[in-house]
Order: C-alpha cells, then structure tokens, then sequence
C-alpha cells in the first residue's frame, strides 16, 4: 500500500509530530499509515504510547473544530481489519477501543465532562487492572458457550470458539438462566501468566528458537492456532470483565436482577457463574481523586503481579449512567483507561558483544544508548542467535525498538529500516570463540554457535555461578559477583576447588568481615550434604532441569551409576527423550567430567542417589506400557497399580518390555511390539488377573 520512499517520508513527519503540534490531515496520514502497519503488517514502527499521542493531538483538533471532522478519520472508526484464516462473525455490541490517559489531569478532566453530561447526578467508579492480553468475546445462550471470537475490527472478530473451549477457565456452561439472563455476551482477555511465559520461552530457547517478545503475543498466538490440543497445552488463562450485551428470560423479565444495576454487580455474578474476574482487584470508589490514588499505588505494584498490566480501567459504576451518557463511535464516555509508563522505546545500535554461556553458547549482545523504559534504562540487549540476527536484519548504526515486557527484558522487536541511511554495517558472527580462540561449532539442527573447548575460561566461570545458585548446590553468599571475584584473584579455578578454598585469604580481602567468611565457610560446608538431584541439576548437563534432575538421582543407588547407563536405559526414564538421553549420556562419557565428580567425591559432597526401596509384590521384575483406551481402569490409575505390585512402568516400546497391556485405538506402539515379538501383548483383563491371581 506505501512504497519504501513514502513510508520513510511518513516516518520522518511522525518523529516531527511527536515533537510538535500538526494539522489534520498531517494527523490522520500519519495515523492511517502507523494502523496500517499495525493491524495489517503486524509490523509497527511506533510505539502504543507514541500512537495514542498522536490520537489524541487529532482529537483535540477535531473536538476545536467539528466542521474538519470527516467519515474516514482515524477518531471516526472503531479499528482494522480481519485475519482471513479464520471465519468472520459479527458481534452482538462492537468492542469499542477505550480513551487513554497517562495522568491524574486527564482523569480529573473526564470527571469533569461526565458531570456536564448527567447534570452532577452522584457516581461511582469502578477501578481494575488493564490486562495486557488478547481480547475476546464471548456469547451464552440457554446457559451454553455458543461462539467465542477475537476483537478482529470491533464489529466482528475470528470465529475461535474451538480454540477457546481449551482454555479451562473459560466455562462451558453457566448458570446465567438462574439469574434471569437468557442470551449474554462477555468481554475479556486471553492471557499467559509471567510463569507460563517463562517456561514457554525457556522451551523455545532449549530448541534454539527465538524466545517471545512478551505474554501478549504468545496468548495472541496461541488463539490462532490450528490444533486445539497444542492451544491447551500453553495454559492459557482467560479474565471476564464486561457485559457487553444481555437479554432476559421470562423470569428476569418479571424480577429484574439487581446485580445488572452496577458493574462491580456484573462481576460478581460473572464470578458466581464460574468466570474469572477481577472482582477481588477491583475497588469502587465515590471520588475520582482516590482513583488517582489507586492508580498510583497500583502501578508500584505492577512487578508483583502474576500477569502483565498495563495500566488501570475506569469505569462509572451505575450501568444506568452509562447507558445515559453513551459512546462515540471510538469509545465509550463512561469509561477511560489509565496507561502506564511505556515499555517500549527507540534507540540506536551501537555495536555487538559476544558472550560464552556455561554450555559453550556464543550468544550475541547488542550494545544500544541508553534509553529509560518503565522505570528502567536499558543499554544491553540479548540477540539469542545468528539466525534472530539474519531474520531481523539488523545492522550496527540501526535505530530500534526495544521493548521491556515479560521474562525476556529487554529485547529488540525490530529496526526501523525506513531510517537508515546507508552508512550501517552489518553484524558479523565471529568464526572462532571470542574468549580462548577455539574453532566454533553449530550442531546439525540447532541455531546457536558453541564453542567445545571445555577449559574455555567463560564457560568455567559461567558453570561455577551456575553450581552456586540457589536451585543448584544453594551456597548461600557466594553468589555471581564474588564467584568472579574469586575466580580473578585465584582463588577458586573450577566447581571442586570450592571445597578447598582459601577462607584466609577472603577474610584479608576488603570488605570481607569475620561474619561474612564466616557465612561463606558455613554455606558451602552445609551444601555437601544437599540431595543429589540438586548437584546432578549444578553441573549444567544440557537440557537437564531440576525435574530431569530428580528422575535421574532417584533411578540410581550413586551418580557413578550413570556412567553405566546406555542412551536406551535413559529413555526409559520419565520424560527422559532421545535429546535429552544423548546429552546425559555424552556428560557421564566424557572424561574431564568424571573428574570432577570424583573430586567433589573426595571432597565429601553427597553422591547417594534418593532411589527407594523397590516394592515388593506380584508384579515385581517385570515391565509394563499402556497404550490405547481402556475399558475401565484410567491409564493413571492402571499404572499406579503397577507400582504398588512391584512393576516397572517404561515410556516406550523396546527389547527391556515385558508386557503392553493394549486398549481400543492402540496405534505405533502396538505395531511396534507385535514386530518385536518379545513383548507380551495383554488386555486389561489379563492384567488384572496378573495382580488378583
């Protein structure tokens, strides 16, 4: 729609805009090209607060002067356009986008005008967290889900309601028909907890993948998708918080429903009816100057929350005075929401650094000038790999946008490329390991370059921190800054050397007082004695996590078991794939490795594995899979059944199973153990004759 020349031109008259008043149509150009790039291309080059900026600045022009006002502005339309993958359906009321303030004068002025509007009549508001999230719509009839869809451009959205059926805490029944209501339609949002999030990116980043900018766009994501189980599996959550739309049965005809009075009565109900709300975040208030005051104390709070906010909403509370006071065709009067400082900004590349992680990866770091986002300045940023730098096509000298959000602050959405000016460079990835030299290595199938030399001085340092942390060996007050502050002096040269250091020689160092050597000589003795899975999770194998860890020290007596396991005898384990088998297996064959854990053996850390006594009973030595449906027994309980008889549950068919014990619809692994010929292929009958016999 605009070519490379036009959308520079527009770029330029947009940072001119932000620095000064325009005109009109300066405005709305500018805008239509910035919702272009937005909705259309999901490729945006500003920022949610420099548009509303923007909007506003129109606004105010067009409120000064109505006669400029025409049908096509961007203040006249209520969004964009529509993804075509899915099907489109109209909403029963448009989803109107809400008027934005960033200050107590813009909330006390839209105080003002609602007093003008409902001649002084008393209000209240309603004030609750603006989930940073994917909104969505939701219609009940007779009690039944019936459709739910996506914002899409306000008068209708994507039809997801398959989709959206994943989501547990969105009901598929309610008891709306108790309250009187017939047909309702809700409004909410889609979200990912910062938890979730986390531990989705740290699987992205396991497959050396480019990890998600922030929660908004992975529950945007995830409601595209084509296959409902894998929207399941992201542990989407979904927050209720408008009626946009009811119709009443016969009984709410003849005693309408108080709590359709007020919209802090709305939320109740919704939660009575199973819906999550914000009915226990949100406060009712009589004057807008303790809203003010909310608002306030809340955004201080915004880190502690479990999901992303972005700001507060503010509603009138009497539904009455709403529907009195009405919308335009952008927004509703009765409302306005209360953005936060902006975590998104601009600045300038300066150049790449590249860092060795504990594991030998090279990962590049952008370097950028310091630029403040939500109360933070930022003047790092990771890049993850070479492929996010081809992908992106960034170049030193890049003006870009960086954005704080989520578990992955900061990072780089993308450069602005309308802005350069042909004197940026482009970044290139070193050949060889910018700490020992050696020659770098990218594994078949992975993104990411490592550098093999275990000596490497980088991953050495990087594996003690690691060792230390909390969800290691725990060594309480070692910690990042003194593990490289030891490892500079030399007094501590790889992870065994912990357990010999030097305590005189830290108590001479400045600022080390006899209570914190003290501490130090406490900690570390106190860590010899933590679980196994704790050191196995401290040594840094790849891919191996806390709960990987844990099935690992309770399969053996000693971690000098594992030598002894073959990559067959790993997946065998819980969980345990091919991936993950192959790098355990390599970690106990290498040589270098065996050696430090024999010296922390020396050294007296703990090496008993937590395997327990093996039940007896009379299934025991023997092996048993389940596959398919069965009959009557859940496949839980079936293979609870198996332990408390002595048995031992596989994950996969192999030559170690003894019997497939297969229900309805049993697929490969059937197939697979009738080829073998060694397994024993049973019923649930016969398996339970194998316990009752």
């Amino acid at each position: 729609m605009y070519t490379t020349e036009q959308a520079r031109e527009l770029q330029t008259e947009t940072e001119n805009l932000l620095k000064k008043d325009g005109n009109v149509e300066q405005l709305r150009d500018v805008l239509r090209f910035h919702e272009y790039r937005y909705y259309i291309l999901n490729d945006p080059l500003i920022s949610d607060t420099e548009y509303d900026l923007l909007f506003k600045k129109l606004e105010k022009l067009e409120k000064e002067n109505p006669s400029l006002i025409s049908p096509d502005s961007p203040t006249q339309r209520v969004g964009s356009s529509l993804n075509s993958d899915f099907e489109t359906v109209p909403h029963l009321v448009a989803m109107l986008s809400l008027e934005n303030s960033y200050n107590a004068e813009d909330l006390i002025a839209w105080n003002n005008r609602l007093k003008t509007l409902t001649a002084n009549q008393k209000i209240t508001f309603s004030a609750e967290p603006k989930y940073d999230g994917a909104s969505i719509s939701l219609i009940y009839e007779n009690d039944f889900l019936v459709r739910g869809a996506t914002r899409g451009d306000g008068i209708a959205g994507d039809d997801i309601t398959t989709n959206l059926k994943q989501i547990g805490s969105i009901p598929l029944s309610a008891k709306f028909s108790d309250a009187g209501i017939q047909k309702i339609e809700i409004r909410g949002e889609v979200l990912l907890n910062k938890e979730n999030f986390k531990k989705y990116n740290q699987s992205l980043a396991e497959e050396g993948l480019a990890p998600l900018a922030n929660p908004r766009n992975a529950a945007a994501g995830s409601l595209r998708m084509k296959d409902p189980s894998a929207v399941r599996k992201r542990k989407l959550e979904a927050i209720l918080y408008h009626v946009s739309y009811i119709e009443l049965n016969e009984k709410g005809k003849k005693h309408y429903p108080a709590q359709l009075n007020t919209h802090s009565g709305i939320l109740q109900l919704l939660y009575d009816c199973g819906f999550r709300t914000p009915v226990k975040e949100k406060k009712v208030f009589d004057k807008i100057e303790q809203v003010v005051e909310f608002c306030h104390a809340f955004e201080s709070e915004r880190e502690e929350l479990p999901y992303e906010i972005d700001g507060i909403v503010v509603k009138v509370n009497e539904i009455e005075i709403q529907q009195q006071v009405g919308s335009t065709t952008h927004h509703p009067r009765w409302a306005m929401a209360y953005k936060f400082k902006a975590r998104q900004a601009t600045s300038k590349l300066i150049h790449v650094e590249f860092q060795v992680g504990r594991t030998g990866s090279v990962t590049p770091v952008a370097k950028i000038e310091p630029v403040h986002i939500g109360g933070v300045t930022v003047t790092s940023v990771s890049l993850f790999n070479e492929g996010i730098i081809e992908e992106k096509d960034l170049r030193i000298g890049d003006t870009v946008i960086v954005e704080r959000a989520g578990d992955v602050i900061p990072y780089i959405v993308k450069p602005l490329t309308e802005l350069r000016t042909g004197d940026e460079k482009k970044i290139i990835f070193p050949a060889q390991c910018p700490v020992c030299g050696d020659e770098l290595v990218r594994p078949e199938g992975e993104a990411v370059w490592r550098c093999v030399n275990i000596n490497c001085e980088a991953q050495v340092v990087e594996r003690i921190i690691h060792f230390v942390s909390k969800d290691a060996m725990d060594i309480k007050t070692f910690g990042e800054a003194n593990v490289r502050k030891f490892y500079t002096l030399g007094l501590i040269t790889n992870i065994p050397s912990i357990y010999s250091i030097d305590f005189d020689k830290i108590a001479a160092l400045e600022g080390f007082k006899q209570k914190s050597v003290d501490n130090l000589r406490t900690a570390i003795e106190k860590s010899k004695s933590q679980n196994l899975n704790r050191l196995i999770f401290g040594l840094g194998i790849r891919y191996v996590g806390e709960t990987t860890a844990k099935t690992l020290s309770k399969s053996i007596d000693t971690i000098f078991d594992l030598p002894k396991f073959s990559i067959e005898d790993f997946q065998q384990l819980k969980d345990i794939g091919e991936k993950v088998a192959q790098s355990v297996y390599e970690f106990f064959h290498n040589p270098d490795n065996l050696q430090i854990i024999e010296e922390l053996a020396e050294k007296g850390v703990n090496m008993k594995g937590d395997k327990s006594e093996p039940v007896k009973g009379k299934l025991s030595g023997q092996t048993f899979l389940f596959t398919g449906t069965l009959p009557t027994l859940k496949r839980n309980d079936a293979e609870k059944m198996v332990e408390a008889n002595g048995g031992k549950l596989l994950s996969s068919v192999s030559a170690n199973l003894d019997y497939l014990v297969a229900g309805d619809s049993a697929g490969s692994k059937l197939a697979k153990a009738q080829k073998l010929k060694t397994v024993k292929i049973i019923s649930e009958a016969d398996f339970l004759n194998l316990i009752q016999s």
